[in-house]
């Protein structure tokens, strides 16, 4: 790597958003046995994804990005893990019939420990202890002992990012992914939802069409694709001591690549030129994204992506535009308009949630899910008059009945928040949002290619 990179070079760097630890020779020795681990994934499956982004990078597949805001040591459990990725299958599915394109699925799983926090402290009562930055770094008890950081975590973090991924490799590709089954998905509370009709409907045009082809002899047994799929892991690059540590050179190309997740991408707080998240990420050989606000300038953006993807390769780096309902065309339109004019390629997501987080009456951090669907339909809006490609959809969501997010056709209101609100952090879409969801994005992408079919005719 040029400039001098390497895993540690990071530590010369301004870093922000870092806990600090007090007991410096437990860190190391956390560091050490972090390194001695085996990888959690592979180089070879990260140059996979690679592969099926720079397809979306060219117009022809969507990324599709979900799960939870932060994971938690309390709440792992393998229905948890299967239910979230149930419904992230059933997004794509719904998604690849309505726009007739492939669905590159990444989940924020086996691994998303580590928040980014607007302040180093929370008070209350009187009493000021150091905010709650993720189940890696410190504990959600509001106790003295429980807000110290403490390096061990992270070892915590690994080893349950270690079997997430073996219970994820298993759904993908062990049968439980089979399409012949995609009218059992549907969780429990989704049957009762208005759009069990919808999606019921959507089922039974599939299983139409796969009986066609099973009768001209391609079925499951001869045609592995079938009954498995392919899904990578995600999550923020903001613990560096972790990152660091998980950090291995591959034997066969001789370039670094950050065996903590598939996909790593650095935040809209830790996005500065010359601090320590942007010098680590952009020597690692994974696939990268970049969260992009509406403070991002064009200049800025820009620099960064000379810095992140000097070989301009498709498929490398994935732009997150997290703008808000009400900014995203007016604050999307002039960097779509200057990446394309200098000639990169990237692929454009939208992240929905992060710009729509509002306080309830009751008190409540939720989000308005008509707020999230207009974002959405803004980032295709924007797309469509700049003549680029609206490439992938970023949100935090799980397959659990929660309501934290408000709206959608269960029309949660503010007085159901507290029914089912157990989010560590920020709010997140249900399964019945999620899939709602599905189904706008689904329209969209239906619109995408019939303005493209008629642009072929």
């Amino acid at each position: 790597m040029s400039n001098n990179w390497k895993p540690n070079s990071w530590r010369d760097k301004p870093a922000l958003q870092l806990p600090t630890y007090n007991d410096a020779a437990l860190l190391k020795a956390t560091e050490e046995e972090l390194a001695s681990l085996p990888p959690l994934v592979f180089a070879g499956e990260a140059r996979r994804l690679q592969e099926d982004l720079s397809a979306v990078a060219n117009g022809n597949a969507f990324l599709l990005q979900g799960g939870d805001c932060a994971e938690s040591f309390a709440e792992f459990n393998a229905n948890k893990i299967r239910d979230t990725f149930r419904v992230l299958l059933q997004m794509a599915v719904t998604m690849t019939y309505a726009g007739s394109m492939p669905i590159v699925k990444v989940g924020r799983m086996a691994g998303q420990f580590a928040k980014p926090r607007s302040s180093d402290n929370e008070t209350i009562d009187g009493v000021t202890l150091p905010s709650y930055r993720g189940d890696s770094i410190n504990g959600l008890e509001f106790t003295a002992g429980a807000r110290e950081p403490d390096p061990q975590r992270m070892v915590k973090s690994y080893h349950q990012s270690a079997a997430t991924l073996n219970l994820l490799r298993a759904f993908a590709s062990g049968g439980y992914a089979n399409l012949n089954k995609v009218h059992k998905w549907n969780l429990s509370f989704v049957k009762d939802s208005p759009l069990s009709e919808r999606y019921q409907e959507i089922s039974m045009h599939i299983d139409k069409a796969l009986r066609f082809i099973e009768s001209c002899g391609i079925n499951t047994e001869n045609t592995p694709a079938l009954k498995q799929t392919s899904f990578y892991t995600s999550h923020e690059a903001l613990l560096l001591p972790y990152e660091e540590a998980m950090t291995r050179e591959d034997s066969l190309t001789g370039d670094h690549y950050d065996t903590s997740a598939h996909m790593l991408w650095i935040g809209a707080r830790t996005h500065q030129l010359e601090n320590a998240q942007v010098e680590y990420i952009r020597g690692i050989k994974n696939p990268i994204g970049l969260k992009c606000s509406p403070a991002l300038k064009t200049d800025e953006l820009l620099t960064l992506i000379d810095t992140l993807n000097p070989d301009n390769i498709a498929g490398r780096l994935t732009l997150i535009a997290r703008m808000g309902h009400d900014k995203v065309e007016d604050s999307l339109a002039p960097l779509l308009r200057a990446v394309k004019s200098e000639g990169k390629n990237v692929v454009w997501s939208c992240d929905p949630m992060h710009g729509n987080t509002v306080t309830s009456a009751s008190g409540y951090k939720t989000r308005p899910f008509d707020n999230i669907m207009s974002e959405v339909r803004g980032f295709f809006a924007a797309h469509k008059a700049e003549g680029t490609h609206a490439g992938g959809v970023h949100i935090e969501m799980t397959g659990q009945n929660v309501t934290e997010c408000v709206g959608g056709a269960e029309d949660i209101g503010d007085g159901d928040l507290s029914d089912r609100y157990h989010t560590h952090c920020d709010p997140r879409l249900n399964a019945n949002q999620a899939l709602e969801m599905a189904f706008l994005i689904g329209d969209e992408l239906k619109a995408v290619h019939a303005d493209k079919d008629k642009k072929n005719a």
